[in-house]
């Protein structure tokens, strides 16, 4: 799948060219979650299929928002991580679920109540700094192994 060009002037329109599928965010979550290999996508429970996986990697990675590098151990497997363009996304997730937790009256995943009982003291803009700080050492992290 590949970004469509000119098909609006609207910046909100070209947003969704890139992540107004069910199925970019949700990948782009997984990775601020410390998922990188392409299994460990398709262990999440939304149960994403592996040419959608694939298709939407592609498109993230022809935006400029993910990258990967191959394991030194198997040259088959690919690491994927976010670029700073990918992590300026956070912002937008926080607000999402945010939002979903303010207004959907919904039994969240185990992993969601510890992770807004863990900022539940934090204003947004700090648990978003802190998120993307963390995520930006993991990363590093990843890169230095290679």
């Amino acid at each position: 799948k590949t970004i469509k060009n000119n098909r609006s002037t609207c910046p909100l329109v070209n947003l969704l060219d890139i992540f107004g599928d069910r199925w970019t965010l949700v990948i782009i979550r997984d990775l601020f979650n410390g998922k990188k290999s392409f299994r460990d996508f398709l262990e999440s429970p939304e149960k994403i299929s592996t040419s959608v996986l694939a298709n939407r990697l592609q498109l993230l990675e022809g935006a400029g928002i993910a990258q990967h590098i191959l394991s030194n151990k198997d040259k088959k497997v690919k690491w994927y991580y976010l670029t700073d363009r990918g992590i300026d996304i956070f912002p937008i997730l926080y607000e999402m679920v945010y939002w979903s937790k303010r207004n959907l009256d919904q039994e969240f995943h185990p992993f969601y109540k510890e992770w807004f009982k863990k900022y539940e003291s934090l204003t947004s803009e700090q648990t978003i700094t802190e998120n993307q700080k963390k995520y930006k050492v993991e990363r590093e992290e990843l890169l230095e192994l290679q």
